[in-house]
Order: C-alpha cells, then structure tokens, then sequence
C-alpha cells in the first residue's frame, strides 16, 4: 500500500536528501569484507542494498549539519521487514523501487554530536530516537497542514528508495523529527519506538477500549508489539495467530495471558475464524491484521463479529478478493504523532519492550545480521545492529 502521488516540484528536504549527493561524493565507496574502513571508529560505514539485490556495507560521507540539523552517531538500529524485502524484492509497490545503492534503516536511537546553527531544543550529549519520515511541512500540502503528514506526497523517509536509511554510524537529521529519551530510555529501546509508533497508530485508529475482545494476527515483530500496547490499554481475551510455534511461545511469554492459535497452512478462512472464536469464547470485536496476506485478512474478517472492524496494518498485496457481511475494514499507512507517546510508555513502564530484541550485532557485522534476519530458522524477532 503506498501514498497517493502528486505532481509537485521538488521540496527543500528532497533537494537536501537528494542520495546523488551520497553516491557521487569522493568519500562514497562500497566496501569488501576485509576493507579496514569496518575496523575504524571514525569512518561513517553503512549497510545497503542495491538493484541486484545484494546487501553489502559501504562507506558514505559525514555530512556536517545545516540550520536546523543535527547531526547524530547512531547507537542503535533495527531490522525490519521492509528493509529484507527491499533487499530480497528490490521494491514494495509500484513506486518504492530500488535503484542503486541506497542504504538501509529506520528504526535508530543515538546520541547528538553535533548541532547545526538555530537548534535550540537539543544539546550536544542528548540521547534521541529518530522518526525517520520527514515531511514537507508546507501549508500548500494537505497531509502536513492537516496533522497526517505520513500521508506527505514528498516524504523524505529515510531507507526507503532512494534516500539512505539510519543503519549508519553518522547520521544528519532535522532537529525537529529527532525524540529526546529519558535517562531510563535505552538506544535498544529508543530505537524500538518505531515499530511501536506502528501499532500505536493502529490502534488510535481502530479506537480499541478498555474491556475489548481482540485479534492480533501475526506474531511477527509488529504483532508482538500490538499485542504489548493493546494489552496495556486494557483489551482482553487477546487471541493471537501465527504459522510459527516458536513465535506463539514467544508472545505467550511476552503476556502469558494472551491466547494463541497456530494457524494450519491450507486452512479456509472460515476454518480459520472458528479456531479464532473458539480461544476467545465467541467473536471478537476488533481485528488488528499485521501480517498483510490476504489469506489472514479474509480469516480475520470472519472471526469479528457483526459490525465489528478488521485494522490492516501489515503491508501485503495491493489488491484483496474480501466478501464479508457488515464488518468495517481500514488500512494503516505508516504513523503520524506517535513518537511522544511511545517514548512516554516505554518510560512508564507500561510497555516492556525490551525482550523483542533477540539478535544483536555491530555495526561492521551488518550484513551478518540481515541474513539472521531473514532466515526463519534462526527464530530472530528483532535483529539489532548496535554502535
């Protein structure tokens, strides 16, 4: 599912971000496994993915920040989904098409080394999580003006093509889409406010409440932190769904009151939605879908009951064959606002979000870490590439 497109010339931030200034400058090279470039602390090394579907580490220039920039050593980054798929696929959509070198990361934490001329809410020292999508912010655009900026026709989104992602030692951001995290906030879970902005969004969207019954279909990294946020505001029976045994076993450990079915390949749908309303006592009112296939969306239409709502926040085919009776059915486009409010539960305490990540690795062993990563029988939930 990508945002609706535009004609629009280009913003100040995608002339800023332009990757051309990253892949033609002289510091710019792609590196071998044994380049010295992976063992020195001062070199701005990244990891990347390219047309021919190779992911490699490369060496990028350390840019010097402008008014309203910062600039930031990234401590610590994790894999998503989107990252392998870009990897593995070379796009998502018909319009996020990898073209050239374009390095990888979103979902990174770290701490301000530098500040450009006109910052004056951070200081040298602070620890920060990076919202990774900046938006145009102009008032001629109506996803900005209107407060839905994940809808921005210009979005910088940085690691999705073209512009490099945050999986880098040195990274210049705009101050103003930079989080500071309290001194009880780690970079491992500064950087897990990503995927939790997701499932935020999601569920302010859907408008879940105290006391209702839920589905969450898949077990994978977003649905394991659906499954944390909703339970935390107070949704119960949660059922939740998976292929994998060993993801079941890791959200029942997560909330071991939460219900699991394992989900049989060649199930129907409404075989599916029996099991679904067999664990939680009858049908559920609201569905949060984050696996994006279409097999799991139709099962998780026939597991709400009348006039309940199925949430889509997996990104999966851009067309779905769905007949239901009265069911709401909505999609999810990133997130808008939501990294406040991670930061705020995280530090509360009322999300632990610490024991999603199962895999770490440093910086210079990135590319060891994209294959743990998308390689199922290492059993990684999230993998994270620390610095």
């Amino acid at each position: 599912m990508t945002a609706a497109l535009t004609s629009m010339p280009q913003t100040a931030y995608e002339a800023h971000y332009d990757p051309s200034k990253v892949l033609k400058h002289p510091d710019f090279k792609i590196l071998g496994p044994n380049d010295p470039e992976l063992e020195d602390p001062n070199a701005n090394i990244a990891c990347a993915y390219n047309q021919d579907h190779v992911v490699h580490m490369i060496q990028k220039p350390k840019f010097k920040p402008g008014p309203g920039e910062a600039l930031v050593h990234v401590r610590a980054t994790g894999i998503c989904g989107s990252d392998v798929h870009f990897w593995k696929h070379g796009h998502i959509g018909p319009t996020m098409i990898v073209r050239d070198e374009c390095g990888a990361g979103h979902e990174s934490a770290g701490e301000v080394i530098e500040i450009g001329a006109g910052v004056t809410h951070l200081q040298v020292g602070d620890r920060v999580a990076i919202e990774a999508g900046v938006p145009c912010g102009l008032a001629s655009c109506d996803a900005c003006r209107t407060g839905r900026y994940n809808a921005c026709p210009a979005v910088v989104f940085f690691s999705t093509p073209p512009y490099h992602g945050t999986l880098t030692r040195f990274h210049t951001h705009p101050a103003a889409w930079l989080h500071k995290l309290p001194d009880s906030v780690s970079y491992e879970e500064g950087s897990l406010c990503e995927p939790l902005a997701v499932a935020l969004a999601g569920i302010e969207r859907a408008g879940l409440r105290l006391g209702d019954q839920l589905l969450v279909a898949g077990a994978g990294p977003i649905g394991l932190v659906t499954l944390l946020a909703a339970h935390a505001a107070g949704c119960t029976p949660i059922v939740i769904t998976d292929l994998v045994p060993g993801r079941l076993e890791f959200a029942k450990k997560l909330v071991p009151t939460v219900r699991t079915v394992l989900i049989e390949r060649g199930w129907s749908a409404e075989q599916t939605a029996e099991k679904i309303k067999e664990a939680a006592g009858g049908p559920v009112k609201y569905a949060m879908e984050c696996t994006g296939f279409e097999s799991s969306v139709r099962g998780a239409v026939f597991s709400v009951g009348f006039g309940g709502k199925v949430f889509v926040i997996g990104v999966g085919n851009n067309e779905m064959n769905i007949s239901a009776n009265e069911v709401d059915l909505q999609f999810q486009y990133r997130y808008a606002n939501q990294y406040p409010k991670a930061i705020r539960l995280i530090a509360g305490g009322l999300i632990d979000i610490k024991p999603l990540v199962t895999h770490r690795f440093a910086l210079g062993k990135a590319v060891d870490a994209f294959h743990v990563a998308a390689d199922p029988t290492q059993g990684a939930i999230k993998v994270q590439i620390q610095d």
